[in-house]
């Protein structure tokens, strides 16, 4: 009879690397980003004869609110888009996709058991709300960064109508101004461009170890990992 081989358990560090590397370069890069961005704000308002915020004041601005939010944005709408629309959508071929002709693990039906979250085992509308729950995470992610990406805007342009003496605008004017939706269409495309990329990339390239490459030998039109 075949005994299970048993492998030590790995050190926390390594169980939780991929989230902490990725963590610590949001980190990082945010605060590099709040750090440059507050140079470049206090340089445009001081060539408008206007003072220069404090770093205090400069995350409280609109010009770094709109900034990151903007980006965020596009993250969320992204992966929003993605979870839901790879629930029905194919490509033949793809790492990224489903099998074309065969049902997968992530949609048969929840089984209730002791090692179930806990949701699954309430069932009912419980259960409904948390099958869909990752989807309902980022649909809400993406309104919250949306809304503060335009208040940041709205801020923002309104800081340089008072530097020019033209009137504030109010956000819903401010919203059918072609400024606000320049911003927001410009970070939505690269969001599909990069997910129709790395779609199609899958289906004739390989990287070695990762998941979310198909195995090197694998056939081109052999579809999902």
């Amino acid at each position: 009879m075949k005994t299970k081989k048993v492998f030590p358990k790995k050190p926390w560090l390594y169980r939780n690397g991929l989230s902490l590397v990725f963590i610590s370069l949001f980190l990082l890069t945010l605060l590099a980003q709040a750090l440059t961005g507050w140079n470049e704000h206090n340089n445009e308002l001081n060539e408008q004869g206007a003072h220069s915020l404090d770093f205090g004041s400069y995350l409280q601005s609109g010009h770094f609110i709109s900034a990151t939010f903007e980006n965020f944005e596009s993250e969320f709408l992204q992966m929003m888009l993605y979870v839901l629309l790879t629930v029905k959508l194919r490509q033949i071929g793809s790492a990224e996709s489903k099998k074309i002709d065969e049902e997968e693990e992530v949609d048969r039906e929840p089984i209730p058991s002791k090692d179930a979250p806990w949701a699954v085992r309430q069932g009912g509308w419980i259960l409904k709300l948390y099958s869909n729950s990752l989807s309902i995470a980022f649909i809400i992610l993406f309104f919250l960064s949306w809304y503060l990406h335009l208040y940041g805007s709205w801020q923002d342009h309104n800081i340089e109508q008072a530097l020019k003496g033209k009137p504030e605008d109010t956000m819903f004017a401010y919203l059918g101004q072609a400024n606000f939706w320049f911003e927001t269409f410009q970070n939505w495309q690269s969001e599909f461009m990069s997910v129709a990329a790395i779609v199609i990339f899958t289906i004739f390239l390989r990287q070695k170890g990762s998941p979310e490459s198909k195995p090197v030998d694998a056939p081109h039109m052999e579809t999902g990992k």
